[in-house]
């Protein structure tokens, strides 16, 4: 029997899988097959975006894995060209074409782009798209304080979500407490930090060992106890499996103690004023 990832409920009633499949840089050619096998494993949360260039080969991966659409959590996101003057609006309409789907489960702004002044505009018309059903929720990716109070303060409707670059090193607590006090659900990209050595660090490996767990699951469980969504990626089954069967253990204290020191500070990471993923 396959395992599913506990849901999280978004702040407009729906709920999202804690864990999902990340499917950036995969091609059209490369995302289908590992979409089978990760849903044959148990994930039913995928995440894609227009400037991804991959839509159609996840829409295919969804269509051939035989699941209902409704058994799945699928997200999009549309970036700088589909900002303003309702932009969106043939925007997603080409990602459902693309992804063969009526609606998808979360649709996000892919970053805010603030010298261009768009994206409170845009949210509108992500509220316009989230009433005419075609998205579930709505939310925003790579969004700073800032831009998340001015979102609110001027549109009256706070995103479901704020999918942020966000790991060990990388811990963004200042973009997580103004999350959490809008009841903005923070999701991770990047979860397993690569390219950091996070991974090898013999004070991860040593936390791996005492609970006879890989040090990927280690810091997915780390994410998963502070409440967050993560969509990490792999194309190897055996990742894939072992991605999504963080369940059934705990860190201990002394553990995530040793997890926080790993931070790089408050400004670590991609500034998202100027791209992102």
């Amino acid at each position: 029997m396959v395992s599913l990832a506990p849901r999280i409920r978004l702040n407009d009633g729906h709920s999202i899988p804690q864990i999902g499949l990340g499917t950036w840089p995969l091609d059209d050619d490369e995302v289908a097959s590992v979409i089978v096998a990760a849903t044959g494993l148990g994930y039913r949360h995928i995440d894609t975006a227009a400037k991804y260039g991959n839509e159609t080969g996840v829409g295919a991966g969804i269509a051939a894995s035989g699941l209902a659409r409704d058994e799945l959590f699928v997200t999009t996101k549309l970036d700088g060209q589909f900002q303003g003057d309702d932009r969106a609006l043939a925007g997603l309409d080409a990602s459902l074409q693309r992804l063969k789907l009526d609606y998808v489960d979360l649709l996000l702004i892919h970053w805010p782009l603030p010298g261009r002044d768009e994206y409170v505009s845009t949210f509108r018309t992500f509220a316009a798209l989230q009433e005419s059903g075609k998205a579930r929720s709505i939310g925003v990716s790579n969004f700073k304080p800032a831009h998340l109070e001015r979102l609110v303060a001027e549109t009256g409707i706070t995103p479901a979500v704020n999918q942020i670059e966000l790991n060990p090193y990388v811990v963004r607590a200042e973009q997580r407490a103004a999350n959490d006090h809008l009841g903005i659900v923070t999701e991770s990209w990047s979860p397993l930090g690569p390219n950091t050595g996070l991974l090898t660090d013999p004070r991860i490996l040593a936390i791996a060992g005492a609970h006879d767990r890989t040090p990927g699951q280690i810091v997915l469980r780390w994410h998963v106890q502070q409440g967050l969504v993560a969509i990490p990626k792999s194309r190897t089954p055996e990742r894939l499996a072992d991605n999504l069967e963080v369940f059934d253990f705990e860190l201990t204290a002394d553990e995530l103690a040793t997890i926080a020191e790993f931070s790089e500070g408050p400004d670590a990471g991609v500034d998202s004023d100027v791209t992102g993923h």
